[in-house]
């Protein structure tokens, strides 16, 4: 693992903090799209996007979504996109499982949050590029994710292995994760790790708090597992292709 540096601590509130680093060659295998495709690459982390009230009604969202399923192991998600949900071994489309009863679990506003929170996200990374936030677009997969330190059943329970966003999901430019509970106090382990030559930079989870990043393999990451009690964030990613882009969920 050698040297771990932590760029986020759980106990400080960062107004902004960003860190520049020189762009792989992810990008040159899929189409450019000038003003949006990113030249600069880095993280970034900040808690004043967010607020720790507004992060706990969203955690209330993923909380009544999962409480419909969840996985037998221990990484749970819900996709209020797509549906996606996490049922045993397998997934569920939730919207066609549950019918109308989805109205007795999600509100108007809960959707409105949602939306609200997506937008101010993706206004932050866009300043932070210095790229015109209309030229990025909602991709898929955006969604919850539940973890607690229940032993994995299926290789979707297994969320600890380094990975790059952009090899994984060709369309991702831009990931960015909205964490919904606090390390340390909600849950033991579940760091967020940015695996660079020679350190490990990690960003403690913390209510309310935006971690975001360019997808490419500048960005190789890991989650640390978690040991005890449940991690709550929601990834919301970006694309510059609009051909891959999605729209917010609509109850």
């Amino acid at each position: 693992d050698g040297v771990t540096e932590v760029l986020a601590h759980h106990s400080e509130s960062l107004q902004d903090k960003f860190m520049e680093i020189p762009c792989s060659e992810d990008y040159d295998s899929h189409k450019r799209f000038e003003g949006c495709t990113p030249r600069k690459c880095g993280r970034g982390v900040t808690d004043a996007v967010i607020t720790r009230g507004e992060a706990e009604r969203i955690r209330r969202i993923a909380e009544r979504g999962l409480s419909l399923g969840g996985s037998d192991g221990g990484a749970s998600i819900l996709d209020l996109h797509s549906g996606a949900l996490s049922l045993g071994k397998h997934f569920v489309n939730l919207y066609r499982y549950f019918g109308d009863k989805i109205q007795d679990i999600f509100t108007e506003e809960d959707f409105a949050l949602y939306r609200d929170v997506r937008q101010r996200i993706q206004q932050r990374i866009a300043q932070a590029f210095g790229i015109n936030s209309a030229s990025m677009y909602l991709t898929k997969p955006t969604f919850f994710s539940r973890i607690n330190n229940t032993e994995a059943k299926t290789t979707h329970d297994e969320y600890w292995h380094p990975h790059v966003d952009k090899v994984t999901y060709g369309s991702f430019d831009y990931t960015s994760l909205l964490y919904l509970s606090d390390y340390t106090e909600d849950f033991g382990g579940g760091r967020f790790v940015f695996m660079d030559a020679g350190s490990n930079k990690t960003v403690e989870p913390r209510a309310g708090r935006v971690s975001f990043f360019t997808s490419g393999s500048e960005n190789l990451h890991r989650v640390e597992k978690v040991h005890w009690g449940t991690r709550y964030a929601i990834t919301i990613s970006f694309t510059c292709n609009p051909d891959h882009g999605i729209g917010d969920p609509v109850l």
